[in-house]
């Protein structure tokens, strides 16, 4: 029994040794292994230069509050409705009741947004040293930096003499950061008038906000604050430090303004460009329905225009078709949104004397934008008016403007498309491993149709950064593009890149920046190819 023992025990160690060295040696094959990869001209395969560029969406507060350099959140009073009373919100109150009284009322001197705030200003001798009024915390609290310069605008008028003081202070109204005192007399304030001060901040906070407050009894009204530093890139309006971030990033083309922004839950809440066009002030903004908050559309189609000029890249405009996630127009009634989108081509193309080229003009840009693509929609395919509705705006952009290209929604990446178009829209946001999988997807489709343009792509895994599971998702979507750059039946990719600002960062407006990703750096690289 013992000799039996020793000798399984011999056979059980010979064993052993046999799988160790069979697992070195093919360990050692791995090792051995040998990549060859051809990078000579005749190899390659030429890539357009339109290939690489980035996807912007008002989601999150990409834009308001994000790239957007406004820093007071609900400038015109309109958030709350265009009844009243309304919700301020985020305004506050300073004071209590027994010496401040705020409401809305519908004066305002514009049209298109009738609410303004009114002051009630109870006390006189017995108001608090450092008076009574209203605030605004911005997005989340206002970053403003010891020796920057902001530019402070509203209009104002009053029932007597102005004495008002506009300060930037810290968290809880504590410390003042950068101020000045608008006085006038009751003439000088009896109607609607603007006013413009600069303010250089003394010392930094991350989470201060806006202050209006007066000591003088009476009645104020305001309308249209705003509040933005004075470095803007250009002074065009956009935050110096995240446009920098997208220039470096090269893109040869931006997509704008959405994304589901341009369909909206329901119609009457979708983005409409001439709602988003001519001075600030007269802009009325819009519930956002998707994304579930109100934008004063201070970045407007005007200014999407000019941040894809700014940029170096192609704009790619995507307009409403009659369709929303809830309702849509029936293809008898599309006419008016189909003007609407000509009416838009004009503003960016137009002569500067047209009708909506003057308008362009008025706004500080005569010469026309570089539009050359349009996409009617976004992911409305599958609604029951699309084709009848794409094809009246086929129509009639082709008439008119035969060298713009026209993306459809619908996907031909797997069936031949039944309806005209020079590119067709493919989304995709998906895990890691089914991303790895769909690097041959376009493999069997024709290369005589329309081209693809994979205008929203995105692993959506939960990423670590600086983990396996980052590099896994670099990976897998780095094995996706590379296919796509070997078709000929390519012309754009982008990515859902800049839409969100990620509120625990440490730098950026009031403590937040756009979310700097595995993704983004990616596409520097990809796009470095073609420099």
């Amino acid at each position: 029994m013992g000799s039996c023992c020793v000798f399984m025990i011999q056979v059980f160690i010979l064993v052993c040794l046999l799988v160790q060295c069979f697992d070195a040696k093919v360990h050692a094959d791995l090792n051995a292994a040998t990549l060859v990869v051809d990078a000579s001209q005749a190899s390659g395969r030429p890539i357009p230069d339109t290939l690489f560029g980035l996807f912007f969406e008002e989601i999150n507060h990409a834009g308001a509050g994000g790239l957007w350099a406004e820093l007071v959140s609900n400038r015109g009073f309109e958030a709350g409705g265009p009844n009243t009373p309304s919700n301020i919100d985020p305004w506050s109150i300073i004071g209590n009741e027994t010496n401040i009284n705020v409401e809305t009322d519908r004066t305002s001197i514009f049209e298109r947004n009738k609410i303004a705030l009114r002051l009630e200003v109870l006390c006189d001798n017995t108001c608090p040293a450092d008076g009574v009024g209203v605030y605004n915390p911005g997005f989340w609290g206002m970053n403003i930096e010891q020796g920057k310069k902001y530019k402070v605008v509203f209009y104002a008028r009053s029932t007597g003499p102005l004495n008002l003081a506009v300060s930037f202070t810290g968290p809880n109204g504590v410390g003042n950061l950068a101020s000045t005192v608008i006085t006038g007399s009751a003439s000088d304030f009896s109607n609607w008038t603007k006013v413009e001060a600069v303010l250089e901040a003394k010392a930094t906070s991350r989470n201060s906000r806006l202050q209006l407050t007066t000591t003088a009894k009476g009645v104020i009204w305001l309308d249209q604050v705003s509040a933005m530093p004075v470095d803007t890139y250009k002074g065009h309006g956009f935050r110096s430090d995240l446009f920098q971030m997208l220039l470096d990033m090269k893109p040869s083309f931006i997509r704008f303004p959405g994304g589901c922004f341009v369909e909206g839950e329901a119609l009457r809440n979708a983005f409409r460009w001439k709602a988003s066009v001519g001075p600030w002030e007269e802009r009325p903004g819009h519930f956002g329905d998707v994304w579930k908050y109100w934008t004063d559309d201070g970045i407007g189609y005007f200014e999407f225009l000019q941040l894809s000029e700014d940029l170096g890249a192609l704009p790619i405009w995507v307009f409403n078709n009659g369709v929303s996630h809830t309702d849509e127009v029936d293809t008898s009634a599309v006419l008016p949104f189909v003007q609407e989108a000509l009416d838009g081509l004009e503003f960016a193309r137009g002569d500067p004397t047209s009708k909506w080229g003057s308008v362009r003009a008025a706004m500080g840009h005569p010469e026309p934008f570089n539009l050359k693509y349009v996409a009617v929609g976004n992911e409305d395919c599958g609604k029951k008016n699309y084709r009848g509705n794409y094809l009246r705006f086929y129509s009639a952009i082709r008439h008119a403007y035969p060298d713009i290209k026209i993306i459809s929604n619908c996907d031909a990446s797997s069936t031949p498309l039944d309806h005209p178009a020079d590119l067709y829209d493919y989304h995709i946001y998906t895990g890691a491993d089914d991303m790895f999988s769909r690097s041959t997807v376009f493999n069997r489709v024709t290369r005589s149709g329309p081209k693809a343009f994979v205008s929203e792509e995105l692993a959506k895994d939960f990423v670590v950064a600086g983990t396996a599971s980052e590099s896994l998702y670099g990976a897998c979507e780095s094995m996706f593009k590379p296919d796509m750059e070997a078709e000929e039946l390519f012309e754009t990719i982008s990515q859902a890149l800049l839409s969100s600002v990620d509120r625990d960062c440490l730098s950026g407006w009031g403590g937040h920046v756009y979310v700097v990703t595995p993704t983004e750096v990616k596409e520097r690289i990809l796009k470095g190819r073609m420099d």
